[in-house]
């Protein structure tokens, strides 16, 4: 926490953006510090998420992509989950998020799926609240990832390295999705 607390802010704020890129989220994030604790970090990114506008909400998305299913995985599974992405895609207009924190990695291409196919029956308006939530939890996987809290999955590191710029990130995530540093998938 000492390192994100007083790292530069344009350097907080860059590392953010891998987090969620919704430049108003990373801002707000980066501006409330010092946080006294790595739970008051992952609050506020809770709620600097719940107050993200429709078009913060579009941004954020538009950083997100669709990731194939892990190496190894049948040509089928891997058909199947291109066509589900692109089904999802042209209906809402984003990449598929979901978090799967709490799937074992054996199960994600399951759950990525399952998951598509659900979401697909929603109207655009419900599937929107759904992306945010998904969005959310995303977002605060990686925050705790960044500053290297299991919570968040395994600490990694990754907030003493040098920040890289951000990039469309794979919403899939795991070291089979695409994100060596993430457990969450975000399709």
């Amino acid at each position: 926490m000492t390192r994100f607390n007083t790292a530069p802010a344009d350097t907080v704020e860059h590392q953010l953006l891998a987090c969620c890129a919704n430049r108003r989220w990373a801002r707000r994030l980066t501006d409330h510090r010092p946080y006294p604790t790595v739970d008051a970090l992952l609050a506020a990114a809770d709620e600097a998420s719940y107050d993200l506008s429709a078009a913060d909400l579009s941004e954020a998305l538009a950083g997100e992509a669709s990731a194939d299913p892990q190496h190894g995985a049948p040509p089928a599974a891997r058909t199947a989950l291109r066509a589900a992405h692109a089904a999802y895609e042209s209906s809402f207009g984003h990449a598929f998020v979901i978090s799967l924190d709490r799937c074992r990695p054996e199960e994600r291409l399951d759950q990525v799926l399952t998951g598509i196919r659900e979401r697909l029956a929603h109207d655009p308006d419900d599937e929107r609240a759904v992306a945010a939530d998904e969005l959310r939890r995303l977002a605060r996987s990686r925050v705790a990832r960044l500053v290297g809290h299991p919570a968040g999955g395994q600490p990694t590191g990754r907030a003493s390295r040098k920040a890289e710029p951000p990039v469309p990130r794979v919403s899939q995530e795991s070291s089979d999705f695409g994100r060596p540093d993430s457990p969450s998938v975000a399709v």
